[in-house]
């Protein structure tokens, strides 16, 4: 495995790449790697022959009083990780390799900014509106350095998946974006790198989201109660549970706009606070 620092250097180790006609494979992180992280490698060795991962702390996803400071760098740990998991190659840039005006301009690093429309604007963009502007226009900048010909995301950020498939398909990138499934704890539980800030008694009580998915899910498909009655018992019992909702939608699965009577494809998003983390989490159905 070969650890690259800066963009020539990357494109100088996947010139060979290209010139053998291998498929290069590409998964984006922000390091602080768990099983969940190490899962989408998995996926993406299953579409290419060379597998780059990029590990870059993206300041501009973090909105104001949000914890980029504090984000975990385990940037030795990580690579030993990824050595061991059969990436070819780590992509680390610095952030003015990233964003050369950021030194000038930290508020404002970009003059330009991918915007998506619509599928941005509820759910985790609601309550965090410049957040997906920052993954859009980080991803796009990353694709353009790496120019992978597939790219792997997980699962467990819905919304962000949704968002780059359609970023993809209306500036015309020529990436196949894979979805990889959500990898969860034993208590079911998705991994996530803000999980490290949970004690291990608040990990248990964390459990109460994906349990609360479950019944949700569960209602909708025995058509027991209608979409608002399920959104509104399922916030009653997170409540019960400690967890401040920051929301439980139930969405059209590829719109991302609220659920309709006659939608059959859904998708259930939800954020909850515990303590001073923030967790996210969903589940995908079908009504018939």
């Amino acid at each position: 495995m070969k650890i690259v620092r800066t963009i020539a250097e990357l494109q100088a180790e996947l010139a060979a790449t290209r010139r053998d006609n291998k498929t290069i494979g590409f998964v984006p992180t922000m390091g602080n790697l768990h099983q969940g992280h190490l899962s989408l490698i998995d996926k993406a060795k299953e579409h290419a022959a060379c597998v780059v991962v990029s590990i870059f702390v993206n300041p501009t996803q973090f909105g104001p009083n949000e914890d980029f400071d504090a984000y975990p760098r385990t940037f030795e740990q990580d690579c030993d990780k990824l050595n061991a998991q059969g990436a070819d190659i780590v992509f680390a840039p610095t952030v003015d390799d990233v964003y050369p005006d950021y030194q000038n301009t930290p508020a404002r690093p970009n003059l330009t900014t991918v915007h998506v429309a619509e599928l941005s604007q509820d759910h985790c963009g609601g309550s965090r509106p410049t957040h997906f502007d920052g993954v859009t226009t980080v991803v796009c900048k990353l694709f353009n350095m790496v120019r992978p010909d597939i790219a792997v995301f997980g699962q467990k950020d819905f919304q962000q998946l949704a968002i780059i498939k359609r970023m993809v398909k209306d500036l015309n990138i020529p990436i196949d974006i894979v979805g990889a499934p959500i990898v969860r704890e034993p208590n079911g539980v998705a991994m996530s790198s803000r999980n490290g800030y949970l004690t291990e008694a608040e990990l248990e009580q964390a459990a109460g989201l994906q349990q609360t998915l479950q019944w949700a899910k569960s209602q909708l498909e025995n058509h027991l109660l209608n979409f608002d009655q399920v959104e509104q018992s399922a916030i009653q019992r997170l409540e019960e549970q400690g967890l401040r909702v920051d929301y439980f939608n139930i969405a059209n699965a590829e719109t991302l706009q609220v659920a309709e009577k006659n939608d059959t494809d859904i998708v259930i998003l939800a954020a909850v606070f515990l303590g001073k983390v923030r967790l996210i989490d969903n589940m995908t159905l079908s009504l018939s």
